[in-house]
């Protein structure tokens, strides 16, 4: 988990889909503080296009959100669901920015309306509480975007918003979130990254036992935020926890629940390949190839990228040197589309193909291809070593 993934995460402070949950019938009830956010009637509307935008049916789920627009024009929640839209198109592949600006814009037109909210009353929790939304989300952004001082300055007013907004007790399951991304990554961030231990020191210390405990918790319980406690908790096992198996079990939950979903779905192959259930993964990385091929929304070169490298891994395991070299210039190939040409499998790739060559005498191309890895890797890149080391041995 590189860097700026650790840092958005810890500024995605609350909120994160803050009306993603999966909520059955709906239930009438009383709302005696009148904060729209607690009313269970528009909780299970929300809910039915928050799962729809999940499923990347965003037509359908922006309708919706312009029906409560429409209904509430003075209240953030319209202008920060439209948001929530937005971040998830940029979800499938961070390093597209054309949806940055759209983005900004709703966040800042749903912080604006919360603003007035809390200016007109500081005792308004719901206020506090999208502000605290707004800014996480502002600093989630600006982290991947390596605009380091802007994405502090956000987390600092999440952090503070979010205290702001405390006392309600219906929100305190969504808040839980805010505290486990931040217990968590607080302690996780200068522990592997020591450089940003002065960034750090801005925060409250942390604790990462809990924050992963809590992480659960609002994984089983929370209404609003399950699902996006469910997103950080199969990528902290996969990749920090070493739970594989945990990681492969809520991707999979999350692929049958939200199936076009092209990032649940990518994510679902690379659990199953890294289990061992080769061939269920070759199966769902035909599908995603698949849906590139026939332009489905959202599955693109970045999918394409995943999708190939499993299938050539398995193909280079069965002995099926073709089917593995077919797939492993696919992956080179998503991977120049989508400008990864630093990722690690796009950097094996070229290293399984080098060797190919190699085998077949190609001395030439097989040069080639290791020219591409030290052209690409950073010299204290491991892909880069072994390239050196083969064409040393092998006189390329």
């Amino acid at each position: 988990m590189r860097v700026r993934i650790a840092v958005c995460s810890l500024l995605f402070l609350v909120f994160s889909a803050q009306v993603s949950g999966q909520a059955g019938d709906p239930v009438v009830a009383a709302n005696p503080s009148g904060y729209l956010l607690l009313d269970k009637g528009l909780q299970f509307r929300i809910t039915k296009a928050i799962n729809s935008m999940y499923n990347f049916d965003f037509p359908t789920a922006e309708h919706d959100f312009a029906v409560i627009m429409y209904q509430y024009p003075e209240h953030p929640l319209p202008d920060f669901l439209m948001a929530l839209g937005y971040w998830w198109r940029i979800e499938i592949d961070v390093t597209n920015t054309k949806y940055d600006n759209i983005f900004i814009q709703y966040l800042d037109r749903a912080n604006e309306k919360a603003e007035k909210m809390f200016d007109e009353n500081p005792k308004n929790k719901e206020a506090a509480f999208f502000l605290a939304a707004g800014y996480g989300f502002q600093g989630r952004l600006y982290s991947e975007r390596k605009s380091w001082t802007k994405a502090a300055w956000a987390g600092k007013n999440a952090l503070k918003y979010m205290d702001l907004s405390r006392g309600e007790e219906e929100f305190n399951p969504e808040l839980l979130l805010g505290d486990a991304l931040f217990n968590y990554f607080s302690v996780w961030i200068p522990e592997n990254y020591p450089l940003l231990k002065p960034v750090m020191a801005l925060f409250p210390k942390g604790n990462k036992a809990l924050g992963l405990q809590q992480l659960e918790t609002v994984a089983s319980n929370a209404f609003y935020t399950r699902v996006e406690a469910q997103y950080f908790l199969f990528r902290l096992y996969a990749s920090e926890e070493k739970r594989p198996y945990d990681a492969l079990r809520i991707s999979e939950y999350l692929h049958s629940k939200f199936p076009n979903n092209p990032y649940f779905h990518r994510s679902y192959a690379r659990h199953l390949y890294s289990v061992g259930r080769w061939t269920e993964s070759v199966d769902e990385s035909i599908e995603i190839l698949e849906r590139i091929d026939k332009k489905q929304y959202g599955y693109e070169s970045n999918s394409g990228r995943f999708a190939a490298f499993y299938i050539a891994e398995y193909y280079y395991r069965m002995g099926d040197m073709p089917e593995a070299k077919r797939y492993y210039l696919k992956t080179v190939a998503y991977g120049e589309e989508s400008e990864s040409q630093e990722s690690g499998y796009y950097l094996h790739s070229l290293i399984q193909l080098g060797k190919m060559e190699t085998a077949a005498k190609n001395k030439v191309q097989a040069k080639k291809y290791f020219d591409r890895v030290k052209k690409y890797a950073k010299r204290k890149h491991p892909a880069h070593k072994e390239a050196r080391d083969f064409i040393k041995k092998n006189k390329l």
